[in-house]
This record gives structure tokens, C-alpha cells and sequence, in this order.
């Protein structure tokens, strides 16, 4: 179970490698959150300028075709503000000192209770899930909010140069965990609809839109009996890792 209950939760960040990761996997979740009053800030990664089916889109235009497709979803989750870093998709490595200080940095500016992210860990089930970016993001998120981000000693130009002060995450939300780590569900059957309007958004990586709503729900089926809801219902599913 997660150590806060939502009502004790301020502000969230979601920190994702890709354009659309967040909606997909947590936009039912994400637009819980802000219907109940909470500050919900993204932080995309890379500009997933790999992605696509479309042959004739040139390459080069991908990157900003994604983030104006980011900012309509984030705009229809009432997201408060997107930041992208504008990285290579595919060349994401956990072990960046570069991303490691703009992560800490993003951290202690938005100062969220919560952070959601990618797992680290791959997840065998889910295969295809466990992206390179996935996998390298979550490692570096978690290693950044602990422990630089809340280390009043560490990084101390961002204090001394920014005014940025330590700031300690009290849990992060893993996205694409190993099932036997997964420990929280949330059921998202109202907010179900405005989550396949925001992936619906990516509309360059949508092949048959008409058929998403109901892929979707095949997908996250499994998660209504898992988190003991009635039949119908419908959850997304995290583990919850207590980080401070």
C-alpha cells in the first residue's frame, strides 16, 4: 500500500523516457489526480523520435510532432506543465552524470511528495514493455531521488547557483514491475474514457484507433480481479516503493 494517502499529496511528478508512456500505462490514474486538486508536472525524457508506423512522416519531423501530441494528452489530463529533455530515443543510459543532475535538478524545482516512473527491473511477462529507455529512465530516476536529490551536500551549485535546496521524495510508483512486486491498483473506471482520449492523442503512433478503447481494457483486465473490484471495474496497477 502506498505511504500516503492521496489526500496527503500535493504534487506529483511523472518522469517517463517517451511521449505517450505516461497516458498508456497511468492516465486513468493521472487524471484521478488532478480531478482531486492535485499539481501533476511530466517530464519526458526523449522525444521519441523512433516511433511511429507511418513511413511518410520524415524522421525529422517526429520529434516535434510527438511533443505537441504530449502537451494535447497532458492538456486533457490537466496536466500542469510538461518539460521535455529532447534525448535520442534508444540512447538513454542510467549512468549519465548529465541526466543524473537535470533529474535531481527537476526533482528539487517541482518538489513532489510523489514521483512516478519506470521499474528498473525487467519484467518477463511484459517483454516488449522493457524498453532499453524504460529500463535506463527508472534506474535513473530512483538514483536520483536518492540520494542527491534530498542531500543538502550533494550537487551544491544547484543550492548555491539556483536556490534549489534539497528536497526528499516520500514514494515512487513503478510502472511495468515483475507481477509478484506489483502492490497497489487503482481503480480508474471513471477516468477510463479521458485515459484512451489522451493516448488517443498520439495519434502518430495509433494505428487503429477504433479499436484502442477496447484493446486497452483487454489489457488491464487482469488488474480488476487482482485488486479484488467487481467485474467491470477497471485498475491500473503499480508497485509502490516507500523512498523517504
Amino acid at each position: 500500500m502506498p505511504s500516503l494517502p492521496d489526500r496527503a499529496v500535493e504534487r506529483v511528478l511523472v518522469m517517463v523516457a517517451h511521449p505517450d508512456d505516461a497516458e498508456f500505462w497511468a492516465g486513468g490514474t493521472i487524471a484521478g489526480w488532478t480531478d482531486a486538486g492535485v499539481e501533476v508536472t511530466y517530464c519526458v525524457l526523449t522525444d521519441g523520435d523512433a516511433g511511429g508506423f507511418d513511413a511518410a512522416i520524415p524522421r525529422a519531423d517526429m520529434p516535434q510532432i510527438r511533443r505537441a501530441e504530449q502537451q494535447e494528452a497532458a492538456d486533457l489530463l490537466r496536466v500542469h506543465e510538461v518539460r521535455f529533455f529532447g534525448l535520442a530515443e534508444g540512447g538513454l543510459r542510467g549512468d549519465s552524470r548529465e541526466l543524473h543532475e537535470n533529474l535531481v535538478r527537476v526533482i528539487r524545482q517541482v518538489r513532489p511528495q510523489r514521483v512516478l516512473t519506470w521499474s528498473p527491473e525487467w519484467n518477463w511477462q511484459r517483454f516488449r514493455s522493457c524498453h532499453p529507455d524504460h529500463l535506463a529512465t527508472g534506474a535513473a530516476v530512483l538514483a536520483a531521488i536518492y540520494p542527491d536529490a534530498s542531500n543538502p551536500f550533494a550537487l551544491t551549485h544547484l543550492h548555491e547557483d539556483e536556490g534549489l535546496d534539497g528536497w526528499t521524495v516520500r514514494e515512487a510508483w513503478l510502472l511495468n514491475s515483475p507481477g509478484r512486486e506489483i502492490n497497489h491498483y487503482v481503480d480508474i473506471t471513471e477516468t477510463f474514457d479521458r485515459k484512451v482520449a489522451a493516448v488517443c492523442a498520439h495519434a502518430s503512433q495509433i494505428q487503429d484507433p477504433a479499436s484502442l478503447p477496447e484493446r486497452l481494457r483487454q489489457r488491464i483486465a487482469p488488474n480488476t480481479a487482482a485488486a479484488g473490484l467487481p467485474e467491470g471495474r477497471l485498475a491500473e496497477a503499480f508497485q509502490v516503493v516507500v523512498t523517504g
